[in-house]
Formats: C-alpha cells, sequence, structure tokens
C-alpha cells in the first residue's frame, strides 16, 4: 500500500513597516486593532517617536546623520538615513512574502526613506505595496509638490501605491470634529487597506484566497482601487458592497474598466448563498461586468447580523493613471475647502465609524497607456522627473549631497524651517503652466508653516 507524507505549507509572512511619523502612527493603530497574521516594524530618524511606538521591531534609521532628532521636513536626509542603515532593513525585511510600506508623503523621513525601503524589499522578491497620505491643501503648495515628487519616486520600487489624500478627511468630518478624531481617521484607513488584503491571505474561509490570488492581482498590476464596506440588517450584502465601492475617499475614482477583482466577503454563520451571489453581481456591475473575479468568503460567527465586503480592482483599461491626493484648483484657493468652508457634515451613508472604506492604489503605467484627458498631468510627470538643475530644493546643505534612488537635486543651504521646490525652467510647456496655477500661490509666500505636530503627521 502507498503512504503519502503531506507537506506543510505555511502561510505567507506579511510585514508592515511603518517609516516617519505617520507611518508609525498607522503601525500602533494596526497594533491596537489586532491584525492578524502580520509582522510590524517601525523605521524612524526621531528617536522620540519610536520611543512610543508599539511595534516589537524599531529601527532608529541615520542615527549618525540625525542624531536621532528627525529628518526636518527634508527627504534628502529621510533617504539618506536609510542609505546608512541598508543592512539593517534588509535583515528587518528577510523572510518577507509581501511588504507593506506606510508612511505620509510630504515629509522628511516618510518621503526619503520609503522609496529606499521598497527597493530592498523588491530586490528580495517580496510583493510590495505602499500605503500613503497626501497632505492637506492647507499645508501649502510646496509641500504638495514635495508629496506628488516622492510620490512618483516611491512608484518606482513598487507593485502598487495605495494613496489616501487627507483631504477626503473634510468629506467625512463635521465641523465639531477634533483634530486628533481626524487624525485617527487618516490613521484608520491606512489600516483599512493594509487589513483588507491581510485578510484576505490569513483569515481562513469556506472559499480561500490565498497569497497566489494577491500576487497575480496586485504584482505590476497597474492601477488598483481598494475599498472595504460593512453593513448589517436583512440588505446587508448589497450595502456592504456599495459601501466598498462607493466611499467619500475615492472622490472621483471607480472600479470600471478593471480587468481583474479580488474579492473577499465576510460574514456570520446565517451568510446566504444567495447573498454572496448579490455581492459579486454589485461589484460585477460597478465594473462593467468585464472583469474576472477571483472571490473568498470567510464565515465568522462574531459577525452575527453584518456583512463585511472588501474590493480590489486593478489592471484597468482605461487610464487613471493620475497621481491621487493633488488638492484641485478650487481646494487650493479655499473656495470649497478650509477649516471653515471645507468642514461639511458627513453623508448620512457614511458611519461615524468609518464602515466604508476607499482609497486609490496607483503603480507605475506604461507610457504608451496614458490618455489624452490626463496629458497635463503626464506633462508635469515628465517635468518633475526631469533634468536635476530644474529643480532647488533649499534647506539642504551642500556637505549632505549624496545618491540614492532618484537623481539628486541642485541643492542649496537655506532656511531650514522650509523646504520650497521652484521651478526655474524658462521654457516649460503650457500644461505645465497651467498645472502650476491649478497648484497655485506665490513661489516667495505660499508655504504654510505647519506646527511641528502636524508636520510629523506627515514625516
Amino acid at each position: 500500500m502507498l503512504e503519502f507524507e503531506e507537506d506543510y505549507i505555511p502561510g505567507a509572512t506579511i510585514k508592515v513597516v511603518g517609516v516617519g511619523g505617520a507611518g508609525g502612527n498607522a503601525v500602533n493603530s494596526m497594533i491596537d486593532a489586532s491584525l492578524e497574521g502580520v509582522e510590524f516594524i517601525t523605521a524612524n530618524t526621531d528617536q522620540r517617536a519610536l520611543d512610543i511606538s508599539k511595534a516589537p521591531v524599531k529601527l532608529q534609521i541615520g542615527s549618525k546623520l540625525t542624531r536621532g532628532l528627525g529628518a526636518g521636513a527634508n527627504p534628502d536626509v529621510g533617504r539618506k538615513a536609510a542609505e546608512e542603515d541598508v543592512e539593517r532593513l534588509r535583515e528587518a525585511l528577510s523572510g518577507a512574502d509581501m511588504v507593506f510600506v506606510t508612511l505620509g508623503l510630504g515629509g522628511g523621513t516618510g518621503t526619503g526613506a520609503s522609496p529606499v525601503i521598497a527597493k530592498i524589499a523588491k530586490e528580495m522578491g517580496a510583493l510590495t505595496i505602499a500605503v500613503a497620505t497626501m497632505p492637506f491643501a492647507f499645508e501649502g503648495r510646496r509641500r504638495i509638490q514635495v508629496a506628488q515628487k516622492g510620490y512618483l519616486e516611491l512608484r518606482e520600487f513598487v507593485d502598487s501605491i495605495i494613496t489616501i489624500p487627507n483631504q477626503s478627511l473634510f468629506e467625512i468630518c463635521d465641523k465639531s470634529t477634533k483634530l486628533t478624531e481626524a487624525y485617527l481617521l487618516a490613521d484608520d484607513v491606512l489600516k483599512q487597506a493594509v487589513q483588507g488584503i491581510s485578510d484576505a491571505i490569513n483569515v481562513t474561509g469556506i472559499v480561500n484566497i490565498d497569497f497566489a490570488d494577491v500576487r497575480t492581482v496586485m504584482s505590476n498590476s497597474g492601477l488598483a482601487l481598494m475599498g472595504t464596506g460593512e453593513a448589517e440588517g436583512e440588505n446587508r450584502a448589497v450595502e456592504a458592497a456599495r459601501k466598498a465601492i462607493t466611499s467619500p475617499l475615492l472622490k472621483d475614482f471607480d472600479i470600471s474598466g478593471a480587468k481583474n477583482i479580488l474579492l473577499n466577503i465576510t460574514g456570520g454563520m446565517e451568510t446566504t448563498l444567495h447573498e454572496i451571489e448579490a455581492v459579486t453581481k454589485v461589484v460585477s456591475e460597478a465594473a462593467k461586468g468585464e472583469a474576472e473575479i477571483i472571490y473568498g468568503n470567510v464565515i465568522n460567527p462574531d459577525m452575527q447580523n453584518r456583512m463585511k465586503v472588501t474590493v480590489i480592482a486593478t489592471s484597468f483599461r482605461n487610464d487613471k493613471s493620475q497621481v491621487a491626493g493633488i488638492p484641485s484648483e478650487a481646494q487650493r484657493k479655499g473656495t470649497t475647502t478650509g477649516m471653515e468652508s471645507g468642514l461639511r457634515k458627513a453623508p448620512e451613508s457614511v458611519s461615524s465609524s468609518h464602515e466604508g472604506v476607499a482609497s486609490a492604489a496607483q503603480v507605475r503605467a506604461p507610457e504608451s497607456s496614458r490618455g489624452s484627458s490626463h496629458a497635463a498631468m503626464a506633462a508635469l510627470e515628465r517635468e518633475l522627473k526631469s533634468d536635476d538643475e530644474d529643480m532647488i530644493i533649499e534647506e539642504i546643505p551642500a556637505k549632505s549631497a549624496g545618491t540614492g534612488p532618484a537623481a539628486p537635486a541642485a541643492r542649496s543651504a537655506v532656511n531650514p524651517e522650509f523646504i520650497s521646490i521652484k521651478k526655474i525652467r524658462e521654457n516649460q510647456s503650457a500644461d505645465v503652466q497651467k498645472i502650476h496655477q491649478i497648484l497655485g500661490g506665490n513661489d516667495e509666500t505660499d508655504y504654510f508653516d505647519i506646527p511641528a505636530f502636524l508636520r510629523n503627521q506627515a514625516d
């Protein structure tokens, strides 16, 4: 009689690296939420931030360069700090099948160090996903430009980027929402983006989604959108599905034209076959019926009368490669947003518990796939990635110049309290000049010196 030995196949090893202040805060939020099957790491130039981190692995990067005092909102310092500790970062990421890099774009450590960390993860063979917040409009044009330039650099080294515009928090906050509560909402969105994917892999269900499914959907897949929705009651299936694909945080994005959709449905013991069909129908119709859907179903007795739907849509046929999270002209000029006019009552469909969460995720798309509708943004990308002498980053001492994932910018030691990016090319295209006007402001005055405790959130 033949005997067969069963091979033990361990689950995927998922590591989450919180980079900088915002990334570290997001990791603390995930630890508080008891995410399963995930290893947590924080990396920061600020020793004080590491002291309050709840992550079991804490990496102070660039201690020789910064002496534990932070990057001073300088991405070049953040990059050099990560390069100083490449081997320690490589050791911390060793063995990972999937790496999430969480950060806030626009600051120093998050913007500068994340591309270095993502590059290490990719080189080690891990599926690498960045989850990043974009600045508020009131933080000024220069900080937004720093975030945008950081985004363009980061996406070169990841499989996908989930971008979360902080400006969209105005859509789910009212005038009574405290600043600390607003940032907790941002942390919660970062957490849900990671949890939606990690739970799909780690939580065993009746119909399982495995790591190979996630890799197929997300690896070098172009634009991706991720949404999570939760509902209860008689019509919970349809409501949860609709929340997953329609959210104030999605803004102008939708899943129409996606080639691949990964769909995870979690419910109680009473989940029915008809409910599964109802969820897939809502999602399929939103994708215009063209997507191949890979779905999984998890039965969780604790869900009782509730249902949770997670949707990951990728490989879009239509061009949607614009940078998410850049405030519009109206937002920049304060006509639709601001501490007074921008805070408006949350839509009734969005609960205070933040049940419906959706985020825009993007990766590098081939030049040939870009449509004329986004020619202006494509032109801006080309300008931002052009010759080094086109950008002047003030505040970076000449002696700190070095090489890294992206070509170094021209440097001059000016006021260390600010980072300012100025375009000095005289022959800018009309498209780029138009975007310059959209971003608005005066080169010399349009920088809001946000207090340190605010800057640290995106650092």
